[in-house]
């Protein structure tokens, strides 16, 4: 269509800064203007006859074909956005204008570069977000997770990690790892180990494209030499230092990140970093406040925790469980003979040695000195807990090799049953405890060991 002056409609249309595009009902270029070649990367030819949905990021693709089926419906879409993928590789985030014509069964629509203004409000919400996720992530794992999905919104690939580094063990570990293809709880491919151990070592991020790999040392060359795909790995700086690294790589058919995605992942590297400590803190922080520092088991405070809901299981389910309250025999001669460094070293071991005498599900605590408490929950019958008491004494009765020395030491030990004695956690912990006592007072005339509080079992 010309206009008035002889001047072809066209000409001006390429004048435009936004890009217009016309779609035929089978999804395919049409007619493209000029400005799709800066936007999208493609030649005018190159286009035509395209089918739009190819150029989409993979992430927006059935979103933007729920999109077009609303268009093509007589719905106009003034400000629809998603992200394209230009012919270089990078990512381009796009805002349409689009509706469908009825009479010349197409739709035509106008597209605007909106990346820079994206990619600034995303740096904002993600800074906002990872604050967030510091706060509110209950675990660190919950804390991964969250962070995953935040750098997800800001750069997208088929593989994340988080790596973590020991500077005192000189130890590097993946806490997580996500592969969108292959669903392995810690990276196969060994370029992941290598570019964490490259970035912790010169403490700069590190962009590898096929262009850009025959640059690095050999070892990581070799590893991603056969691999079309782009790796973005930046370190985890902390005031106190690296400690750790943030792994991407894209698609080997799609994404292509760039120099201002390595500056953006690094920029966002740092609140991260801060995240982790943070979390990192608080979980050091409630592991001091619930497990006993020596052994690591649940102390005091934990287990009344645990059996405050095991006592309410029980009742709701009608079911059983059972307290064993354990004193270590004559454990302060093993003090004074031998000294402090190995009574701690004889807690530890029995602290080892009772965990493997019982189930996941049931809990071993150590209450103070060398008192112990086991929580067996759904005990089918009160057998059941003397039975474990029994295993626990032929445990502790193998000799310990403690620092070169053999050392015999046997418990005694007392049973509570619910609800044979008691309804309550104070009464169940007493009658347990005095149990154990009257096994004690036993023991000192070479007795039975194992008091129940209603009957007495000898382990010879």
């Amino acid at each position: 269509m010309d206009t008035k002056n002889g001047a072809p409609l066209a000409s001006f249309i390429d004048l435009l800064l936004d890009a217009i595009c016309i779609v035929d009902v089978e999804g395919r270029f049409v007619f493209v203007s000029a400005a799709c070649e800066r936007i999208f990367g493609y030649t005018q030819a190159e286009l035509i006859g395209k089918p739009m949905i190819e150029l989409v990021l993979p992430e927006d693709r059935a979103r933007t074909l729920e999109a077009a089926r609303q268009i093509m419906s007589g719905d106009a879409k003034p400000h629809f956005e998603n992200r394209y993928v230009r012919k270089d590789g990078q990512v381009v985030h796009i805002m349409w204008s689009a509706r469908w014509s009825e009479a010349d069964q197409v739709r035509v629509a106008v597209a605007r570069d909106i990346t820079e203004r994206k990619r600034a409000e995303s740096l904002q919400a993600a800074l906002y977000a990872i604050s967030e996720a510091a706060h509110g992530a209950e675990d660190l794992l919950a804390l991964f997770q969250h962070i995953r999905q935040i750098v997800g919104n800001l750069l997208p690939g088929q593989k994340f990690s988080v790596a973590l580094y020991d500077a005192e063990q000189e130890r590097l570990s993946f806490p997580y790892h996500v592969d969108a293809r292959n669903h392995f709880p810690v990276p196969r491919n060994p370029a992941t180990t290598l570019l964490c151990e490259e970035v912790i070592r010169t403490g700069q991020p590190l962009l590898l494209t096929p262009a850009t790999v025959d640059a690095v040392p050999p070892p990581l060359r070799a590893a991603v030499s056969t691999d079309a795909a782009c790796w973005l790995a930046v370190p985890l700086n902390s005031l106190k230092g690296i400690i750790g690294a943030l792994v991407l790589k894209s698609h080997a058919d799609g994404v292509r990140y760039t120099e201002k995605d390595k500056e953006l992942l690094q920029f966002v590297s740092a609140q991260i970093a801060t995240a982790i400590e943070r979390k990192q803190l608080h979980a050091r922080l409630q592991q001091m406040a619930q497990y006993d520092e020596l052994t690591s088991l649940p102390n005091r405070r934990l287990l009344h925790g645990r059996l405050k809901a095991a006592l309410a299981r029980a009742r709701r389910e009608q079911g059983r469980l059972c307290l064993l309250y354990l004193d270590l025999d004559k454990f302060k001669q093993v003090n004074d003979s031998f000294g402090h460094a190995t009574g701690d070293l004889l807690l530890q071991e029995v602290a080892r040695r009772l965990r493997q005498c019982v189930r996941e599900s049931d809990t071993v605590a150590r209450i103070g000195g060398d008192e112990f408490v086991v929580l067996l929950e759904s005990i089918a019958l009160p057998e059941h807990a003397w039975r474990v008491a029994e295993k626990i004494r032929s445990a502790l009765d193998h000799p310990l090799n403690l620092d070169g020395r053999h050392l015999r030491i046997l418990p005694s030990i007392g049973i509570a049953l619910f609800p044979e004695h008691g309804d309550e956690e104070q009464q169940l912990l007493k009658h347990a405890d005095d149990a154990m006592y009257r096994a004690k007072k036993t023991a000192e005339g070479d007795a039975p060991k194992l008091d129940d509080g209603a009957r007495a079992e000898s382990s010879a």
